[in-house]
């Protein structure tokens, strides 16, 4: 009696410490959020999951410049006007953003919102804008324009028609939030992946280390590169889904904020780090300062390591 006891007692405790994965798809700031989540059972990953959606959205009505009620549409409806007061966590972002575009020496900039669109990725384009026109375009650029007080909690852009934007680092920002809720809640391992922006934490349901695929930028159903993450994000940014063809040249729909043209050299930069938005920060920088400076930026902080492919196939990684 005692053994069939002692054997229902380790089923049930068997039973109890089995771990349940629960994923889901849905569409938050204008992209594609994966969430997954291992848990002891559905019900509570999945409200776990529900909770993490309602933090994501709420940063969305918070940042999002396509929201006319958000603070930053306001900050930008107000440019060369005058200075709006904004919440602490938007003053506190738009502080750090200012800090990631002196860090890359503009190459990241919070102000590439108030580009003037002469380039087309819709495939309508057949000839190049005029230098004039390009010149033109990035006038309104500048994270120098954007003045803070800290004492006021405001925002003022210098410039009339001026315009700030998260869409660099804002998915990096609500993926780390993510993270943070469900790890406070309990949740022991998990991925939260806003379209190639990730964090991921805890170990899979084996007891192995989660791998994350990169893919081939020039066979994007191909995996060019598996990296096992422990408690890291990573983040990647690429020109190889969105770029458009004129005469045999390839230009790429990231745009160098300084001069207005496309970026060349790199085709996706991969970054891995402790932190999301900041991993965002660099994998942006990097594609827009290429191969050589690209490398002395990141090598200068070693808690962040990167993997990029050059657009003609070569493959690099930081120290």
């Amino acid at each position: 009696m005692r053994f069939i006891l002692l054997l229902v007692f380790l089923l049930l405790h068997s039973l109890c410490d089995a771990q349940v994965v629960t994923k889901r798809t849905a569409t938050l700031m204008g992209c594609k959020f994966d969430f997954t989540v291992v848990g002891n059972d559905s019900l509570s990953n999945e409200i776990n999951i529900d909770t993490v959606v309602a933090e994501v959205l709420r940063i969305e009505n918070l940042i999002s410049e396509w929201k006319s009620t958000s603070e930053i549409s306001d900050v930008n409806r107000n440019a060369g006007i005058k200075p709006t007061k904004v919440s602490k966590e938007v003053f506190e972002l738009t502080a750090r953003a200012i800090r990631y575009s002196k860090m890359s020496q503009g190459a990241f900039d919070i102000s590439f919102a108030s580009i003037d669109k002469v380039w087309r990725f819709d495939g309508s384009m057949s000839e190049l804008p005029t230098p004039e026109l390009i010149k033109k375009s990035v006038e309104k650029i500048g994270y120098q324009n954007i003045i803070l007080d800290s004492l006021q909690s405001t925002i003022f852009l210098k410039i009339e028609g001026m315009k700030i934007g998260f869409g660099s680092i804002g998915k990096g920002y609500a993926a780390d939030k993510g993270k943070d809720i469900m790890v406070r809640r309990g949740v022991k391992a998990g991925i939260v992946n806003a379209s190639g922006d990730m964090c991921v934490w805890g170990k899979q349901p084996n007891g192995r280390d989660w791998i994350i695929g990169i893919a081939n930028p020039f066979k994007t159903d191909e995996v060019i590169k598996r990296i096992v993450i422990k408690d890291q994000a990573v983040t990647t940014s690429g020109s190889y889904q969105n770029f458009i063809m004129i005469g045999e040249k390839r230009y790429s729909h990231i745009i160098d904020p300084k001069t207005g043209y496309p970026v060349s050299e790199l085709c996706s930069v991969t970054v891995v780090g402790p932190n999301a938005e900041i991993a965002n920060a660099f994998s942006t920088s990097l594609m827009v300062l290429g191969k050589k400076k690209g490398l002395e930026l990141i090598e200068k902080y070693p808690d962040y390591k990167c993997f990029m492919v050059t657009d003609g196939g070569e493959t690099i990684y930081s120290r």
